[in-house]
Parts: structure tokens; sequence; C-alpha cells
């Protein structure tokens, strides 16, 4: 994988699944890398360990509480030690040539902007940058000549699909999604489905809260928002299709009739290799397939009674402006009410509906600057968060 230039790398959510695959690869040929910075948040023995493997220049935990631990468990190493929010934007400011961004969740936005800002290349497996502030992140890699390329594996698939493609020939872009743990469940179960259900997926290993927005579709959701800002598509051009055993992850459908579709084991290192290795294309330690074994690949239309969070995408992106910021704010509180015990698994999206149809729309329609986002984020984790205690109450 190496070359005769070390190119500088960092790791944003380094601790994660996201993380800790690309962590793999870069260990297997760590030679042709100067890791400049690898970011965590609760992992420190994780984050540590990775920091002094990898010989980085810092490691950052965004727990500001969890300094000394990690100080601790760097000594001797010659590893700076870091905590808290500005330490984080500080590490995204240092000079690299490509960078990571897996940190779950909104509070991926303004690392990722600090990068692309810098110049480099931003390989995104953070959904919510996009969903919350895609012509953001558009405008400012354009204007520092930086690069976006993609790392969930569905986008990822769509951009290799498009490689010498004319986007003006696009008729559609269909993403697959597997169904999650309750792909098959009797609908009238979901409302009694545990947490502990949610956050067991039949093909993938990833982290719990995408586990569990797998489960409810909220992450389908989200790849369709990210889908119209990264390829510019419009909501018309993007289908859905369940196909359980997750070896398709995205087509795309030409003028002429043509699907070109993009084939492979359910393992996150292609996608992430692939963003590594660009524009070459490298070996990588992913299962071959062997497709006479596997026999047949099945597709179904998703049924949008059990997964309302894709009607509530298609309605995201009718309204625009600061409406995805508004929708992943209100979905991120209410797997946090899931997971904490105060909301039943199909109340997450009627809670997500509420925020988006009770908003003000001055924060919806507001001008798109990062003040804004972070704006209508705040405000509509509290219209959740109220939500969610009278449900509670």
């Amino acid at each position: 994988m190496g070359g005769a230039v070390t190119r500088r790398v960092s790791i944003f959510g380094a601790t994660g699944s996201i993380g800790q695959n690309t962590i793999d690869l870069i260990a297997r040929d760590s030679d042709a890398y100067d890791v400049v910075a690898l970011t965590g948040a609760s992992h420190i023995d994780r984050l540590a360990q990775d920091a002094k493997q990898l010989k980085a220049d810092v490691a950052v935990t965004a727990d500001p509480m969890r300094l000394e631990d990690l100080r601790a468990a760097l000594s001797g190493s010659g590893v700076e030690a870091a905590a808290g929010h500005d330490a984080m934007i500080e590490a995204a400011q240092r000079p690299t040539d490509w960078v990571m961004s897996a940190i779950v969740g909104a509070a991926g936005l303004e690392p990722g902007i600090c990068a692309l800002e810098q110049g480099a290349t931003l390989a995104l497996a953070n959904k919510e940058s996009l969903v919350c502030a895609g012509a953001l992140m558009l405008a400012t890699a354009k204007q520092h000549n930086a690069r976006l390329l993609p790392v969930d594996s569905e986008h990822s698939a769509v951009f290799q699909a498009l490689v010498g493609e004319d986007i003006g020939s696009v008729e559609r872009v269909i993403l697959t999604a597997s169904g999650g743990a309750f792909r098959d469940w009797p609908l009238e179960d979901l409302a009694q489905a545990t947490l502990a259900q949610a956050s067991s997926h039949p093909n993938w290993d990833m982290g719990q809260r995408i586990t569990i927005d797998s489960a409810s579709m909220f992450n389908k959701a989200l790849e369709l928002i990210e889908t119209r800002e990264y390829f510019e598509v419009s909501p018309k051009q993007i289908e859905v299709l369940v196909h359980p055993e997750s070896m398709i992850h995205a087509l795309v459908g030409f003028n002429d009739g043509a699907l070109m579709a993009h084939v492979g084991p359910p393992d996150m290192r292609h996608a992430i290799g692939y963003a590594l290795n660009w524009p070459a294309r490298r070996a990588l330690p992913v299962e071959r397939l062997d497709l006479a074994a596997i026999g047949a690949l099945t597709f179904r239309v998703p049924d949008e009674e059990r997964w309302p969070a894709l009607r509530l995408a298609r309605e995201v992106m009718e309204r625009g402006g600061l409406a995805g910021a508004v929708f992943n704010a209100a979905k991120e509180t209410a797997l946090d009410g899931f997971i904490d015990g105060h909301l039943g698994f199909t109340r997450m999206a009627e809670v997500v509906d509420e925020v988006l149809n009770t908003s003000d729309p001055s924060h919806i329609d507001a001008q798109m600057t990062l003040d804004n986002v972070q704006a209508a984020d705040h405000m509509a984790r509290q219209v959740a968060k109220n939500i969610i205690e009278q449900t509670a109450g």
C-alpha cells in the first residue's frame, strides 16, 4: 500500500468502528504514513495504545475530565495529550494531507470544516456533516482547494460507479439497506423492541448508535439527504431498496437504461481503503466474494409504515435550508431517549416528526453559516428534549 512519499494523516473518531478499521489499514503500512492526530471520547486506553503504536503527534479526548487519564496512559511515549473542544479544533487545524472524519453525530461538523480549511482531503464517514451543512461543506472544500471523499459504503459505491461518467447522464441513484434488526418483525411488535434487540445487526459490525439507526432506518434517511448534497441529484432521483444480503451497496442508473452496481462484502475497510488510496486502487485485506456460493441476491421496496424515517428525509429535502440540521439534532436526541429508556423504539420517529412540524421556521430558513447550523441544532435538541420529558412524565 505504501509509496515513496509519506502522507500526513489524522483520524477523528479513532476509537469507533470506522476509526479502528482505518487504523488497521494504516498500521499494515505504517512507514507510508505520518500520523498527526488521533481523537476519541471515552475509550482512553484504546486511544493511547493506538497513538503510541502509530507514533501520533497528538492524541485528543473530547472529554476534558479524562485529560489526566490520557496523559498517564501516554506517559513517556512522546505523544502529546490534549482534551476538550478547543483541543479538537486545534488538532483539526494542524496541516495534514488526509483526514478521516468519523466522529459520530453533529459534533463532527466543525472539525471537518477546519480540516477542509487547511486544504486537506477529507474522508467523510460522518453522515451528519452533509445532512446538517452540505452546502457549507462543499463551498468550504471548493474555496480551499480541498476534496471530500465519501466513506459511507453506499456513497463510496455511487462515487466509484460514477468514475469516468457524466453526472448529467444519471437518471437515478439506488441506495440499498439491510433492513437492520427488525426487517422481518411483525409491524405490531416494533413498539416493544428492546435496546438489546435494536443493538444487534444481522450483517455489519458497527457501533451501538449506528446499529440502532439501521434498525429504525434513520441511517438510510441521513444517507438520502447526503446523496442529494454530495452528488447534486434531485430527491426524486434517489431510491432505496431493502437488500438483506448487503452485498450490493448502491446502484447508479443511466439514461441508456444501464444500471452500474457496486458489489462487495459488508466490510467497511473497502470504502475506507478506497478513500485512503484514491485515486489509486490498491490491494485490501477484505473477503473475495464467491458469487456461486452466495447463489442469490434479493431486493424489496421498503415499507415506509415500518420505516417512517424515509418519509421524513424526503420532507426534509423538500424543505431545504437548515431542515437537515433540525432533523439530525432531533434524531440524535430521540436516539438518546431510546438508549436511556425514556422512549419506545417507534416513538423516535414520532418525536423527530413533531420537532420538524413545530420548529420556528426562522431557524430552518436562516442562511447556512456554521453559527446558524449550530443554533438550529441547539434549538431542535431543546424542543426534542421537551417532547421526551412530556412523554416520560
